[in-house]
């Protein structure tokens, strides 16, 4: 697919004003935006935008070293104007803008400023990451600093954005983006410059909330799909009210409501359960395991996570119920739930955690792990309360029609893009680099036209067209699959991919340090290394391995095809495979490896005939080319590689870099038909 089919060509058109971000002071006198603030990183450029606002026609002189500008506010009280810093020493020094009076700017510093944005990966701090204590402990660095923007929203685009700069110490590091710190360090030390890090993410967000209404509207089917956005969020809490007095009327002819509990059963029978997982049909059924109480844990609150459950729960510790999720808050939202205990009712010891599941219309069923104070729990028993009749495909059908899940805002079409990136324009920046696609998986084919979209609304928002833009392809994520399939987030992947075709693009493929009980990998040093070694291969020219192997061709010979590759390096590699992988870093969790495919040189790959029946394959290195065949397909048409989730994959090239997930063929993907 060309770069040209992957955006709009009139999306250029859409801008011909310039943009400002301004503070609108209490008084006209001189005055800045936070961006030039004390601490600041200043892009080195033959023009780097400066401005701010004062009395009307009032002349404003800017120095920065040796470098001077002038001004001229307008009849609306703005000033702007440009720095020639392509010949600026490194700094530190003073920003000193005058007019009427005269604001100076302390310890500014002049190299490469990158913009980090995303959702929660992005937005993931370094102080929670895997060995962020010492890191932490060794990250003084004053030519290492963040602005960090502070979070906000709003339907229209705003001038002001709030934050401040803060340089890399023991003291300060821990509140950086994980992996914009790793990038940034990495980039400060090769380079020798200041590296400043405009971070603004916010978890949980579609690419859609990133994108400027002009560029949305550029595009009738994300046109449409934004008015929908907005129309949802508007209408939403009348069409909950709406629901809530139709299904309590639903319940009342159909004989499902819930029935008064008296409590942890004494007596009865358990079984044991299985979590995650399904527990039984509709009703209502408890489920209690043994927690052990450290003496350290002893007399502080509990906090027990009951993740995403199709149902609404109570939690009771040891016999007292601690929280409950009521029907209204479960039809707004279904995960993350989470309930504490007063600190009276922790004591030292083994305790109960128990908790009462009811669903009226369908299985009871956890998609989550349940945890206490962010340690899985495990050793599950369940007891069935009561049963309630089978939910027929007629009672399923008179259900009123759910609202969905409670949008929210900050979610909401442009949102985001009006209230933390417009504002930042056009301070200037080197790159961009961008950690986002979890919250589009259900929609992945379309982020093949989504994530371009939003690429080239920023470039020509900077009027920076060759602006670099380096990405994150989804990490792994998701229990093992025993079988090779479909899989959305597979397809998201594919979408990041061909991505690529635009200029001046890079992906860091992660599909090496994922967790499977866990969004977010807790190695994020990993994640910060592969985005700074595409910048400085690409953006500054240095000679460092910056791919894995990328899929360029194949060819079929008999029952066995032949894969071709970019970026071997010198040469193609397996990577050898461990005994267990991470399920959850965090609390130590991993599970036993079983490979796919033992007698095979490489894992991962999986095969099909004209049937387009998958299984795995056998794939070993013959050169730079890999060979793959099975025994189960005697004229095969079509090869895949890290299709799935979790795949257990090894293919590299000579840097260890991962391969990049890939496949042959052009068969209809399970996310086609999902639009915005």
């Amino acid at each position: 697919m060309s770069a040209s089919r992957l955006v709009p060509a009139r999306i250029a058109r859409l801008w011909s004003a310039p943009l400002f971000c301004l503070v609108v002071p209490a008084s006209a006198a001189v005055s800045l935006p936070p961006l030039f603030s004390d601490h600041a990183v200043l892009q080195r450029s033959s023009r780097a935008p400066i401005w701010g606002r004062a009395d009307s026609g009032e002349k404003i002189t800017i120095k920065l070293g040796s470098t001077t500008a002038h001004a001229t506010a307008d009849e609306n009280g703005r000033w702007t104007t440009s720095l020639d810093l392509s010949r600026s020493e490194a700094g530190p020094t003073d920003l000193v803008v005058r007019g009427s009076n005269s604001v100076t700017v302390t310890d500014v510093v002049v190299g490469e400023v990158w913009l980090a944005s995303g959702q929660s990966n992005m937005e993931w701090l370094l102080k929670a990451t895997t060995g962020s204590a010492r890191q932490i402990a060794a990250s003084a660095n004053p030519l290492l600093r963040q602005f960090r923007v502070t979070k906000a929203e709003s339907a229209v685009p705003l001038k002001n954005v709030d934050g401040k700069w803060t340089v890399a110490s023991p003291e300060t590091s821990g509140e950086f983006t994980a992996v914009g710190y790793y990038f940034g360090r990495d980039l400060q030390q090769t380079l020798k410059a200041p590296v400043g890090i405009i971070h603004s993410s916010w978890g949980g967000t579609a690419v859609e909330t990133w994108t400027s209404k002009e560029t949305l509207d550029s595009v009738p089917e994300f046109k449409i799909g934004a008015e929908k956005s907005e129309d949802n969020l508007r209408t939403y809490s009348r069409r909950v009210r709406t629901y809530l007095r139709a299904f309590a009327d639903w319940q009342d002819a159909h004989q499902r409501k819930d029935r008064a509990s008296t409590g942890v059963p004494s007596a009865g029978a358990w079984h044991p359960a299985t979590v995650p997982g399904k527990l039984s049909g509709p009703g209502a059924t408890w489920l209690r395991c043994k927690v052990q109480i450290s003496a350290s844990q002893a007399g502080k609150t509990l906090t027990i996570n009951t993740g995403e459950l199709r149902g609404i729960e109570q939690v009771y510790w040891n016999g007292v119920r601690v929280g409950e999720t009521f029907f209204e808050q479960s039809v707004k939202n279904g995960y993350d739930r989470r309930h504490v205990t007063a600190a009276a009712q922790v004591t030292e010891g083994e305790g109960t955690l128990a908790i009462r599941v009811f669903n009226a219309t369908d299985d009871i069923v956890f998609y989550r792990g349940i945890s206490v104070a962010s340690r899985a729990t495990g050793g599950w028993e369940q007891q069935s309360e009561f049963i309630l009749p089978p939910f027929t495909a007629d009672l399923k059908a008179s259900l009123p029609a759910h609202p969905g899940r409670e949008p929210q805002s900050w979610d909401t079409a442009s949102h985001l893009y009006n209230a933390m990136i417009h504002p930042l324009v056009p301070y200037a920046i080197k790159g961009v680099i961008w950690y986002q696609g979890e919250s589009n998986v259900g929609r992945a084919y379309q982020y093949r036209q989504a994530f371009p979209l939003l690429i080239q609304d920023w470039r020509a928002r900077w009027n920076q067209p060759d602006l670099p833009f380096y990405f994150c392809q989804l990490a792994s994520m998701g229990g093992k699959s025993a079988q090779p399939g479909d899989t959305n987030w597979a397809e998201l992947r594919e979408a990041q991919s061909l991505t690529l075709a635009l200029p001046h693009t890079g992906q860091a493929v992660l599909i090496d340090v994922g967790e499977a009980n866990d969004i977010h990998p807790r190695n994020k040093q990993d994640v910060g290394a592969r985005l700074a070694a595409l910048a400085l291969a690409q953006t500054y020219g240095k000679s460092v391995p910056f791919s894995g192997p990328v899929y360029k061709s194949m060819k079929i010979d008999g029952g066995k095809i032949a894969l071709s590759f970019q970026h071997v390096g010198r040469g193609l590699a397996a990577r050898p495979l461990p005994p267990s992988y991470d399920v959850n870093s965090s609390t130590g969790e991993t599970a036993p490896l079983v490979r796919n495919t033992p007698a095979s040189e490489l894992e991962g790959f999986a095969i099909c005939g004209a049937d387009r029946k998958w299984v795995w394959a056998d794939a070993k290195i013959a050169g730079d080319q890999v060979v793959v065949s099975s025994s189960h397909v005697s004229a095969p048409v079509a090869v895949r590689y890290g299709w799935a989730m979790n795949p257990t994959c090894n293919l590299t090239n000579d840097s260890g870099l991962p391969a990049s997930p890939f496949r042959t063929d052009d068969f209809p993907l399970t996310s086609q038909t999902a639009t915005y």
